[in-house]
């Protein structure tokens, strides 16, 4: 079989659903460079920075791992904009939604809610802009790490002058993260971790 028999799903047999199923888990395997290739993109896109959109989420993945952040959190952090090419009015819900299934809740929760947070720096400036739109998540579990995640890393990274990683440098990161098994609880729900470990930033700091 290279293709299965039904034009309609409803007409579909046992094996033609073992078959796709076969072929899409293979698709998969894919999906890293799928991204890695996405995020190159995010240097066609419109910008008026003074760094690219590929910059900035290289620049925050790199402020991330020199501050000792984990794996989800760098991964998360250089993949937080990548919506914003495809899906410019929710890039931030975009981002959550693939991370989702490969990330712990914590850096899921502070990927999707980044975009009314950011708005602390530059709502006052823009007529019907809600500068202070992050407080209707005051109260959430990790609303203080969402506001870290937007100081340090986010609002921080547009700097031409900041020596930020190259893309290749966080290649096999993403590949390891989006290699794990999807939902796996013991990933999704794994404890929570800070966003900065000042032990491993300075062994950083010496490689």
């Amino acid at each position: 079989m290279d293709r299965v028999n039904f034009t309609q799903m409803k007409d579909g047999t046992k094996e033609d659903y073992e078959f796709l199923t076969a072929h899409e888990i293979d698709y998969t395997k894919g999906t890293a460079d799928r991204l890695l290739r996405a995020l190159e993109h995010l240097d066609e896109g419109l910008s008026g920075y003074q760094i690219t959109r590929l910059e900035h989420s290289t620049q925050s993945a790199t402020r991330a791992w020199r501050d000792g952040a984990d794996i989800d959190w760098v991964v998360s952090t250089l993949l937080h904009d990548i919506g914003d090419i495809f899906a410019p009015y929710n890039h931030d819900e975009y981002a959550a939604t693939i991370l989702k299934p490969f990330v712990r809740e914590q850096c899921r929760w502070c990927v999707e809610t980044h975009g009314d947070f950011q708005m602390l720096y530059y709502g006052q400036h823009l007529e019907g802009f809600d500068q202070n739109k992050r407080e209707r998540h005051r109260g959430a579990k990790y609303f203080e790490d969402c506001a870290e995640f937007c100081e340090r890393w986010d609002q921080a990274s547009f700097d031409p002058k900041y020596d930020t990683l190259p893309l290749a440098f966080f290649a096999p990161m993403v590949h390891e993260v989006f290699a794990r098994k999807p939902y796996d609880p013991n990933v999704t729900q794994a404890a929570d971790q800070p966003l900065t470990v000042p032990e491993i930033a300075a062994q950083r700091a010496k490689a």
